[in-house]
């Protein structure tokens, strides 16, 4: 049995109201078109759903027990409609995000402080991983879209937006501070205690590969799961760190760090927002992204 279930709704509306003309109004229809939908739904059913009264309409038996599943639904429904109002009103809802310690430091953190002040009531889950591992979760579909440090590999189904440089150096404390001003050769780091980054990261692949390209091999003292405690390492005389510069970026202006320079300049690389392009993103990951496509993070 099929009944259109514009019928349904002008039943619900003479059941809560009790009347023909107040549901009409409601309806914003006019009475006679009322009365023609429940004559069709009457008919469709076999049997009378309404009986009149001196007041309006009452509803029959089998007239209450129709209503008792259909207020049940049509309520779910309303309320569905309304949760997902305020859905796409960013009033509620999830967001998962995959980003590396790095680029939720000196990039992401602001547009998430932002975002949580305007929508407070959207749950913010950050999955934190190196640039390989979070574009794993892209492509599986564990994030809505990941923040992460370039080099990329070729993913064709990912759409890489580029919003901010960086820097890759080396730095070091008061005992090698022979070094300090010099120009140095690129195979001088052959000789030298270096710390760095374990190889599963983009950072640590893209000194690799550019030392490759210009014949030198290097081979890290002490290989550490976080730029920061390359930076401390470094600051502890332990050796010559390789980090992005923000990281040492406090300790090179107080003068506890200074950047070794070498006669070959090492080029700069981007953080990148990754989004899978096969994947419909929900409210509150466009919300977020919009900000971040304006670049609006402040006041």
């Amino acid at each position: 049995m099929q009944v259109n279930l514009e019928y349904y709704r002008v039943f619900y509306y003479v059941a809560q109201t009790g009347s023909l003309s107040r549901a009409a109004e409601q309806l914003s229809v006019s009475q006679p078109a009322v009365s023609q939908s429940l004559r069709q739904l009457e008919n469709t059913l076999g049997t009378s759903l309404f009986t009149r009264t001196s007041r309006g309409v009452k509803l029959t038996k089998e007239g209450e027990l129709l209503f008792s599943y259909v207020r049940r639904g049509y309520e779910n429904i309303e309320t569905g409609e309304k949760k997902l109002r305020q859905m796409l009103n960013l009033d509620i809802g999830e967001l998962h995000i995959g980003a590396s310690d790095m680029t939720l430091r000196f990039y992401l953190l602001p547009y998430l402080e932002k975002f949580h002040e305007k929508h407070p009531n959207i749950k913010v889950s950050v999955t934190n991983a190196p640039t390989p591992e979070t574009l794993g979760y892209l492509e599986n579909e564990t994030i809505d879209f990941g923040v992460v440090s370039g080099p990329l590999p070729e993913m064709p189904q990912v759409e890489a937006i580029k919003v901010r440089e960086i820097q890759d150096t080396f730095v070091a404390a008061r005992r090698f501070i022979q070094y300090r001003n010099r120009t140095l050769d690129l195979h001088d780091l052959e000789k030298l205690p270096l710390i760095s980054l374990e190889g599963k990261t983009s950072s640590r692949s893209y000194i690799d590969s550019f030392m490759a390209k210009n014949g030198v091999t290097i081979r890290p003292e002490f290989e550490l799961a976080t730029s920061d405690m390359i930076v401390q390492f470094a600051l502890r005389n332990l050796g010559v760190g390789c980090v992005v510069r923000d990281f040492a970026a406090p300790f090179l202006e107080s003068g506890q760090l200074f950047e070794l320079r070498f006669n070959k300049y090492i080029p700069q690389r981007n953080f990148y927002v990754t989004v899978n392009r096969n994947v419909s993103l929900p409210a509150a990951a466009t919300g977020l992204l919009e900000m971040i496509r304006a670049g609006d993070k402040t006041e």
